[in-house]
């Protein structure tokens, strides 16, 4: 008896491994829908520049621009409130997508990339890929926050301020 019910939470456990996906499926993706990070903001269909800025200690300037494309206004039968792209170098860094609550969301992204891990400092729940991290957060009683970031960009950044660091030392 002992020896069948192991059998049967070994089965079962096999089982819900297959059926969810690896975060390996979230750094394939790299992105929603064909907007993918790391590549050109401006290519995107239906993007406009909000602002261009530059952060404390980049190098070079940072852009925000808000996405209005009809392809862009659902997630299945859930409407997407807006969409914004955070850029460095003109370079996709973040997504960010401002859904109505519902719930089939959470169990669709949980069924494409397992389980997700909840972070309780900040009220979130995130799947992290080598190179993507997806994060969905309430953003107000009736809204969600999902918002893809690059984890390759901020290397980038990094790289910049060194390089800059090179060149003044190669001043003196």
């Amino acid at each position: 008896m002992l020896f069948r019910y192991i059998i049967t939470l070994l089965l079962s456990v096999w089982m819900h491994s297959l059926v969810a996906q690896s975060p390996a499926e979230l750094d394939s993706r790299n992105g929603f829908k064909d907007i993918r990070l790391g590549t050109r903001a401006d290519s995107v269909k239906g993007a406009k520049l909000r602002k261009e800025f530059t952060a404390k200690e980049n190098v070079y300037p940072s852009q925000t621009y808000v996405v209005e494309h009809p392809e862009y206004a659902t997630i299945g039968d859930v409407k997407i409130k807006s969409v914004e792209l955070g850029a460095y170098r003109n370079l996709i860094e973040t997504i960010t997508l401002i859904t109505d609550k519902d719930p089939r969301l959470m169990k669709a992204l949980e069924n494409l990339f397992g389980r997700a891990t909840y972070d309780a400092k900040n009220y979130q729940y995130f799947w992290r890929g080598d190179s993507v991290i997806l994060t969905y957060k309430s953003h107000s009683k009736n809204s969600l926050i999902l918002e893809y970031r690059s984890l390759v960009i901020p290397r980038m950044m990094v790289e910049d301020r060194k390089s800059k660091i090179d060149k003044i030392a190669e001043d003196f």
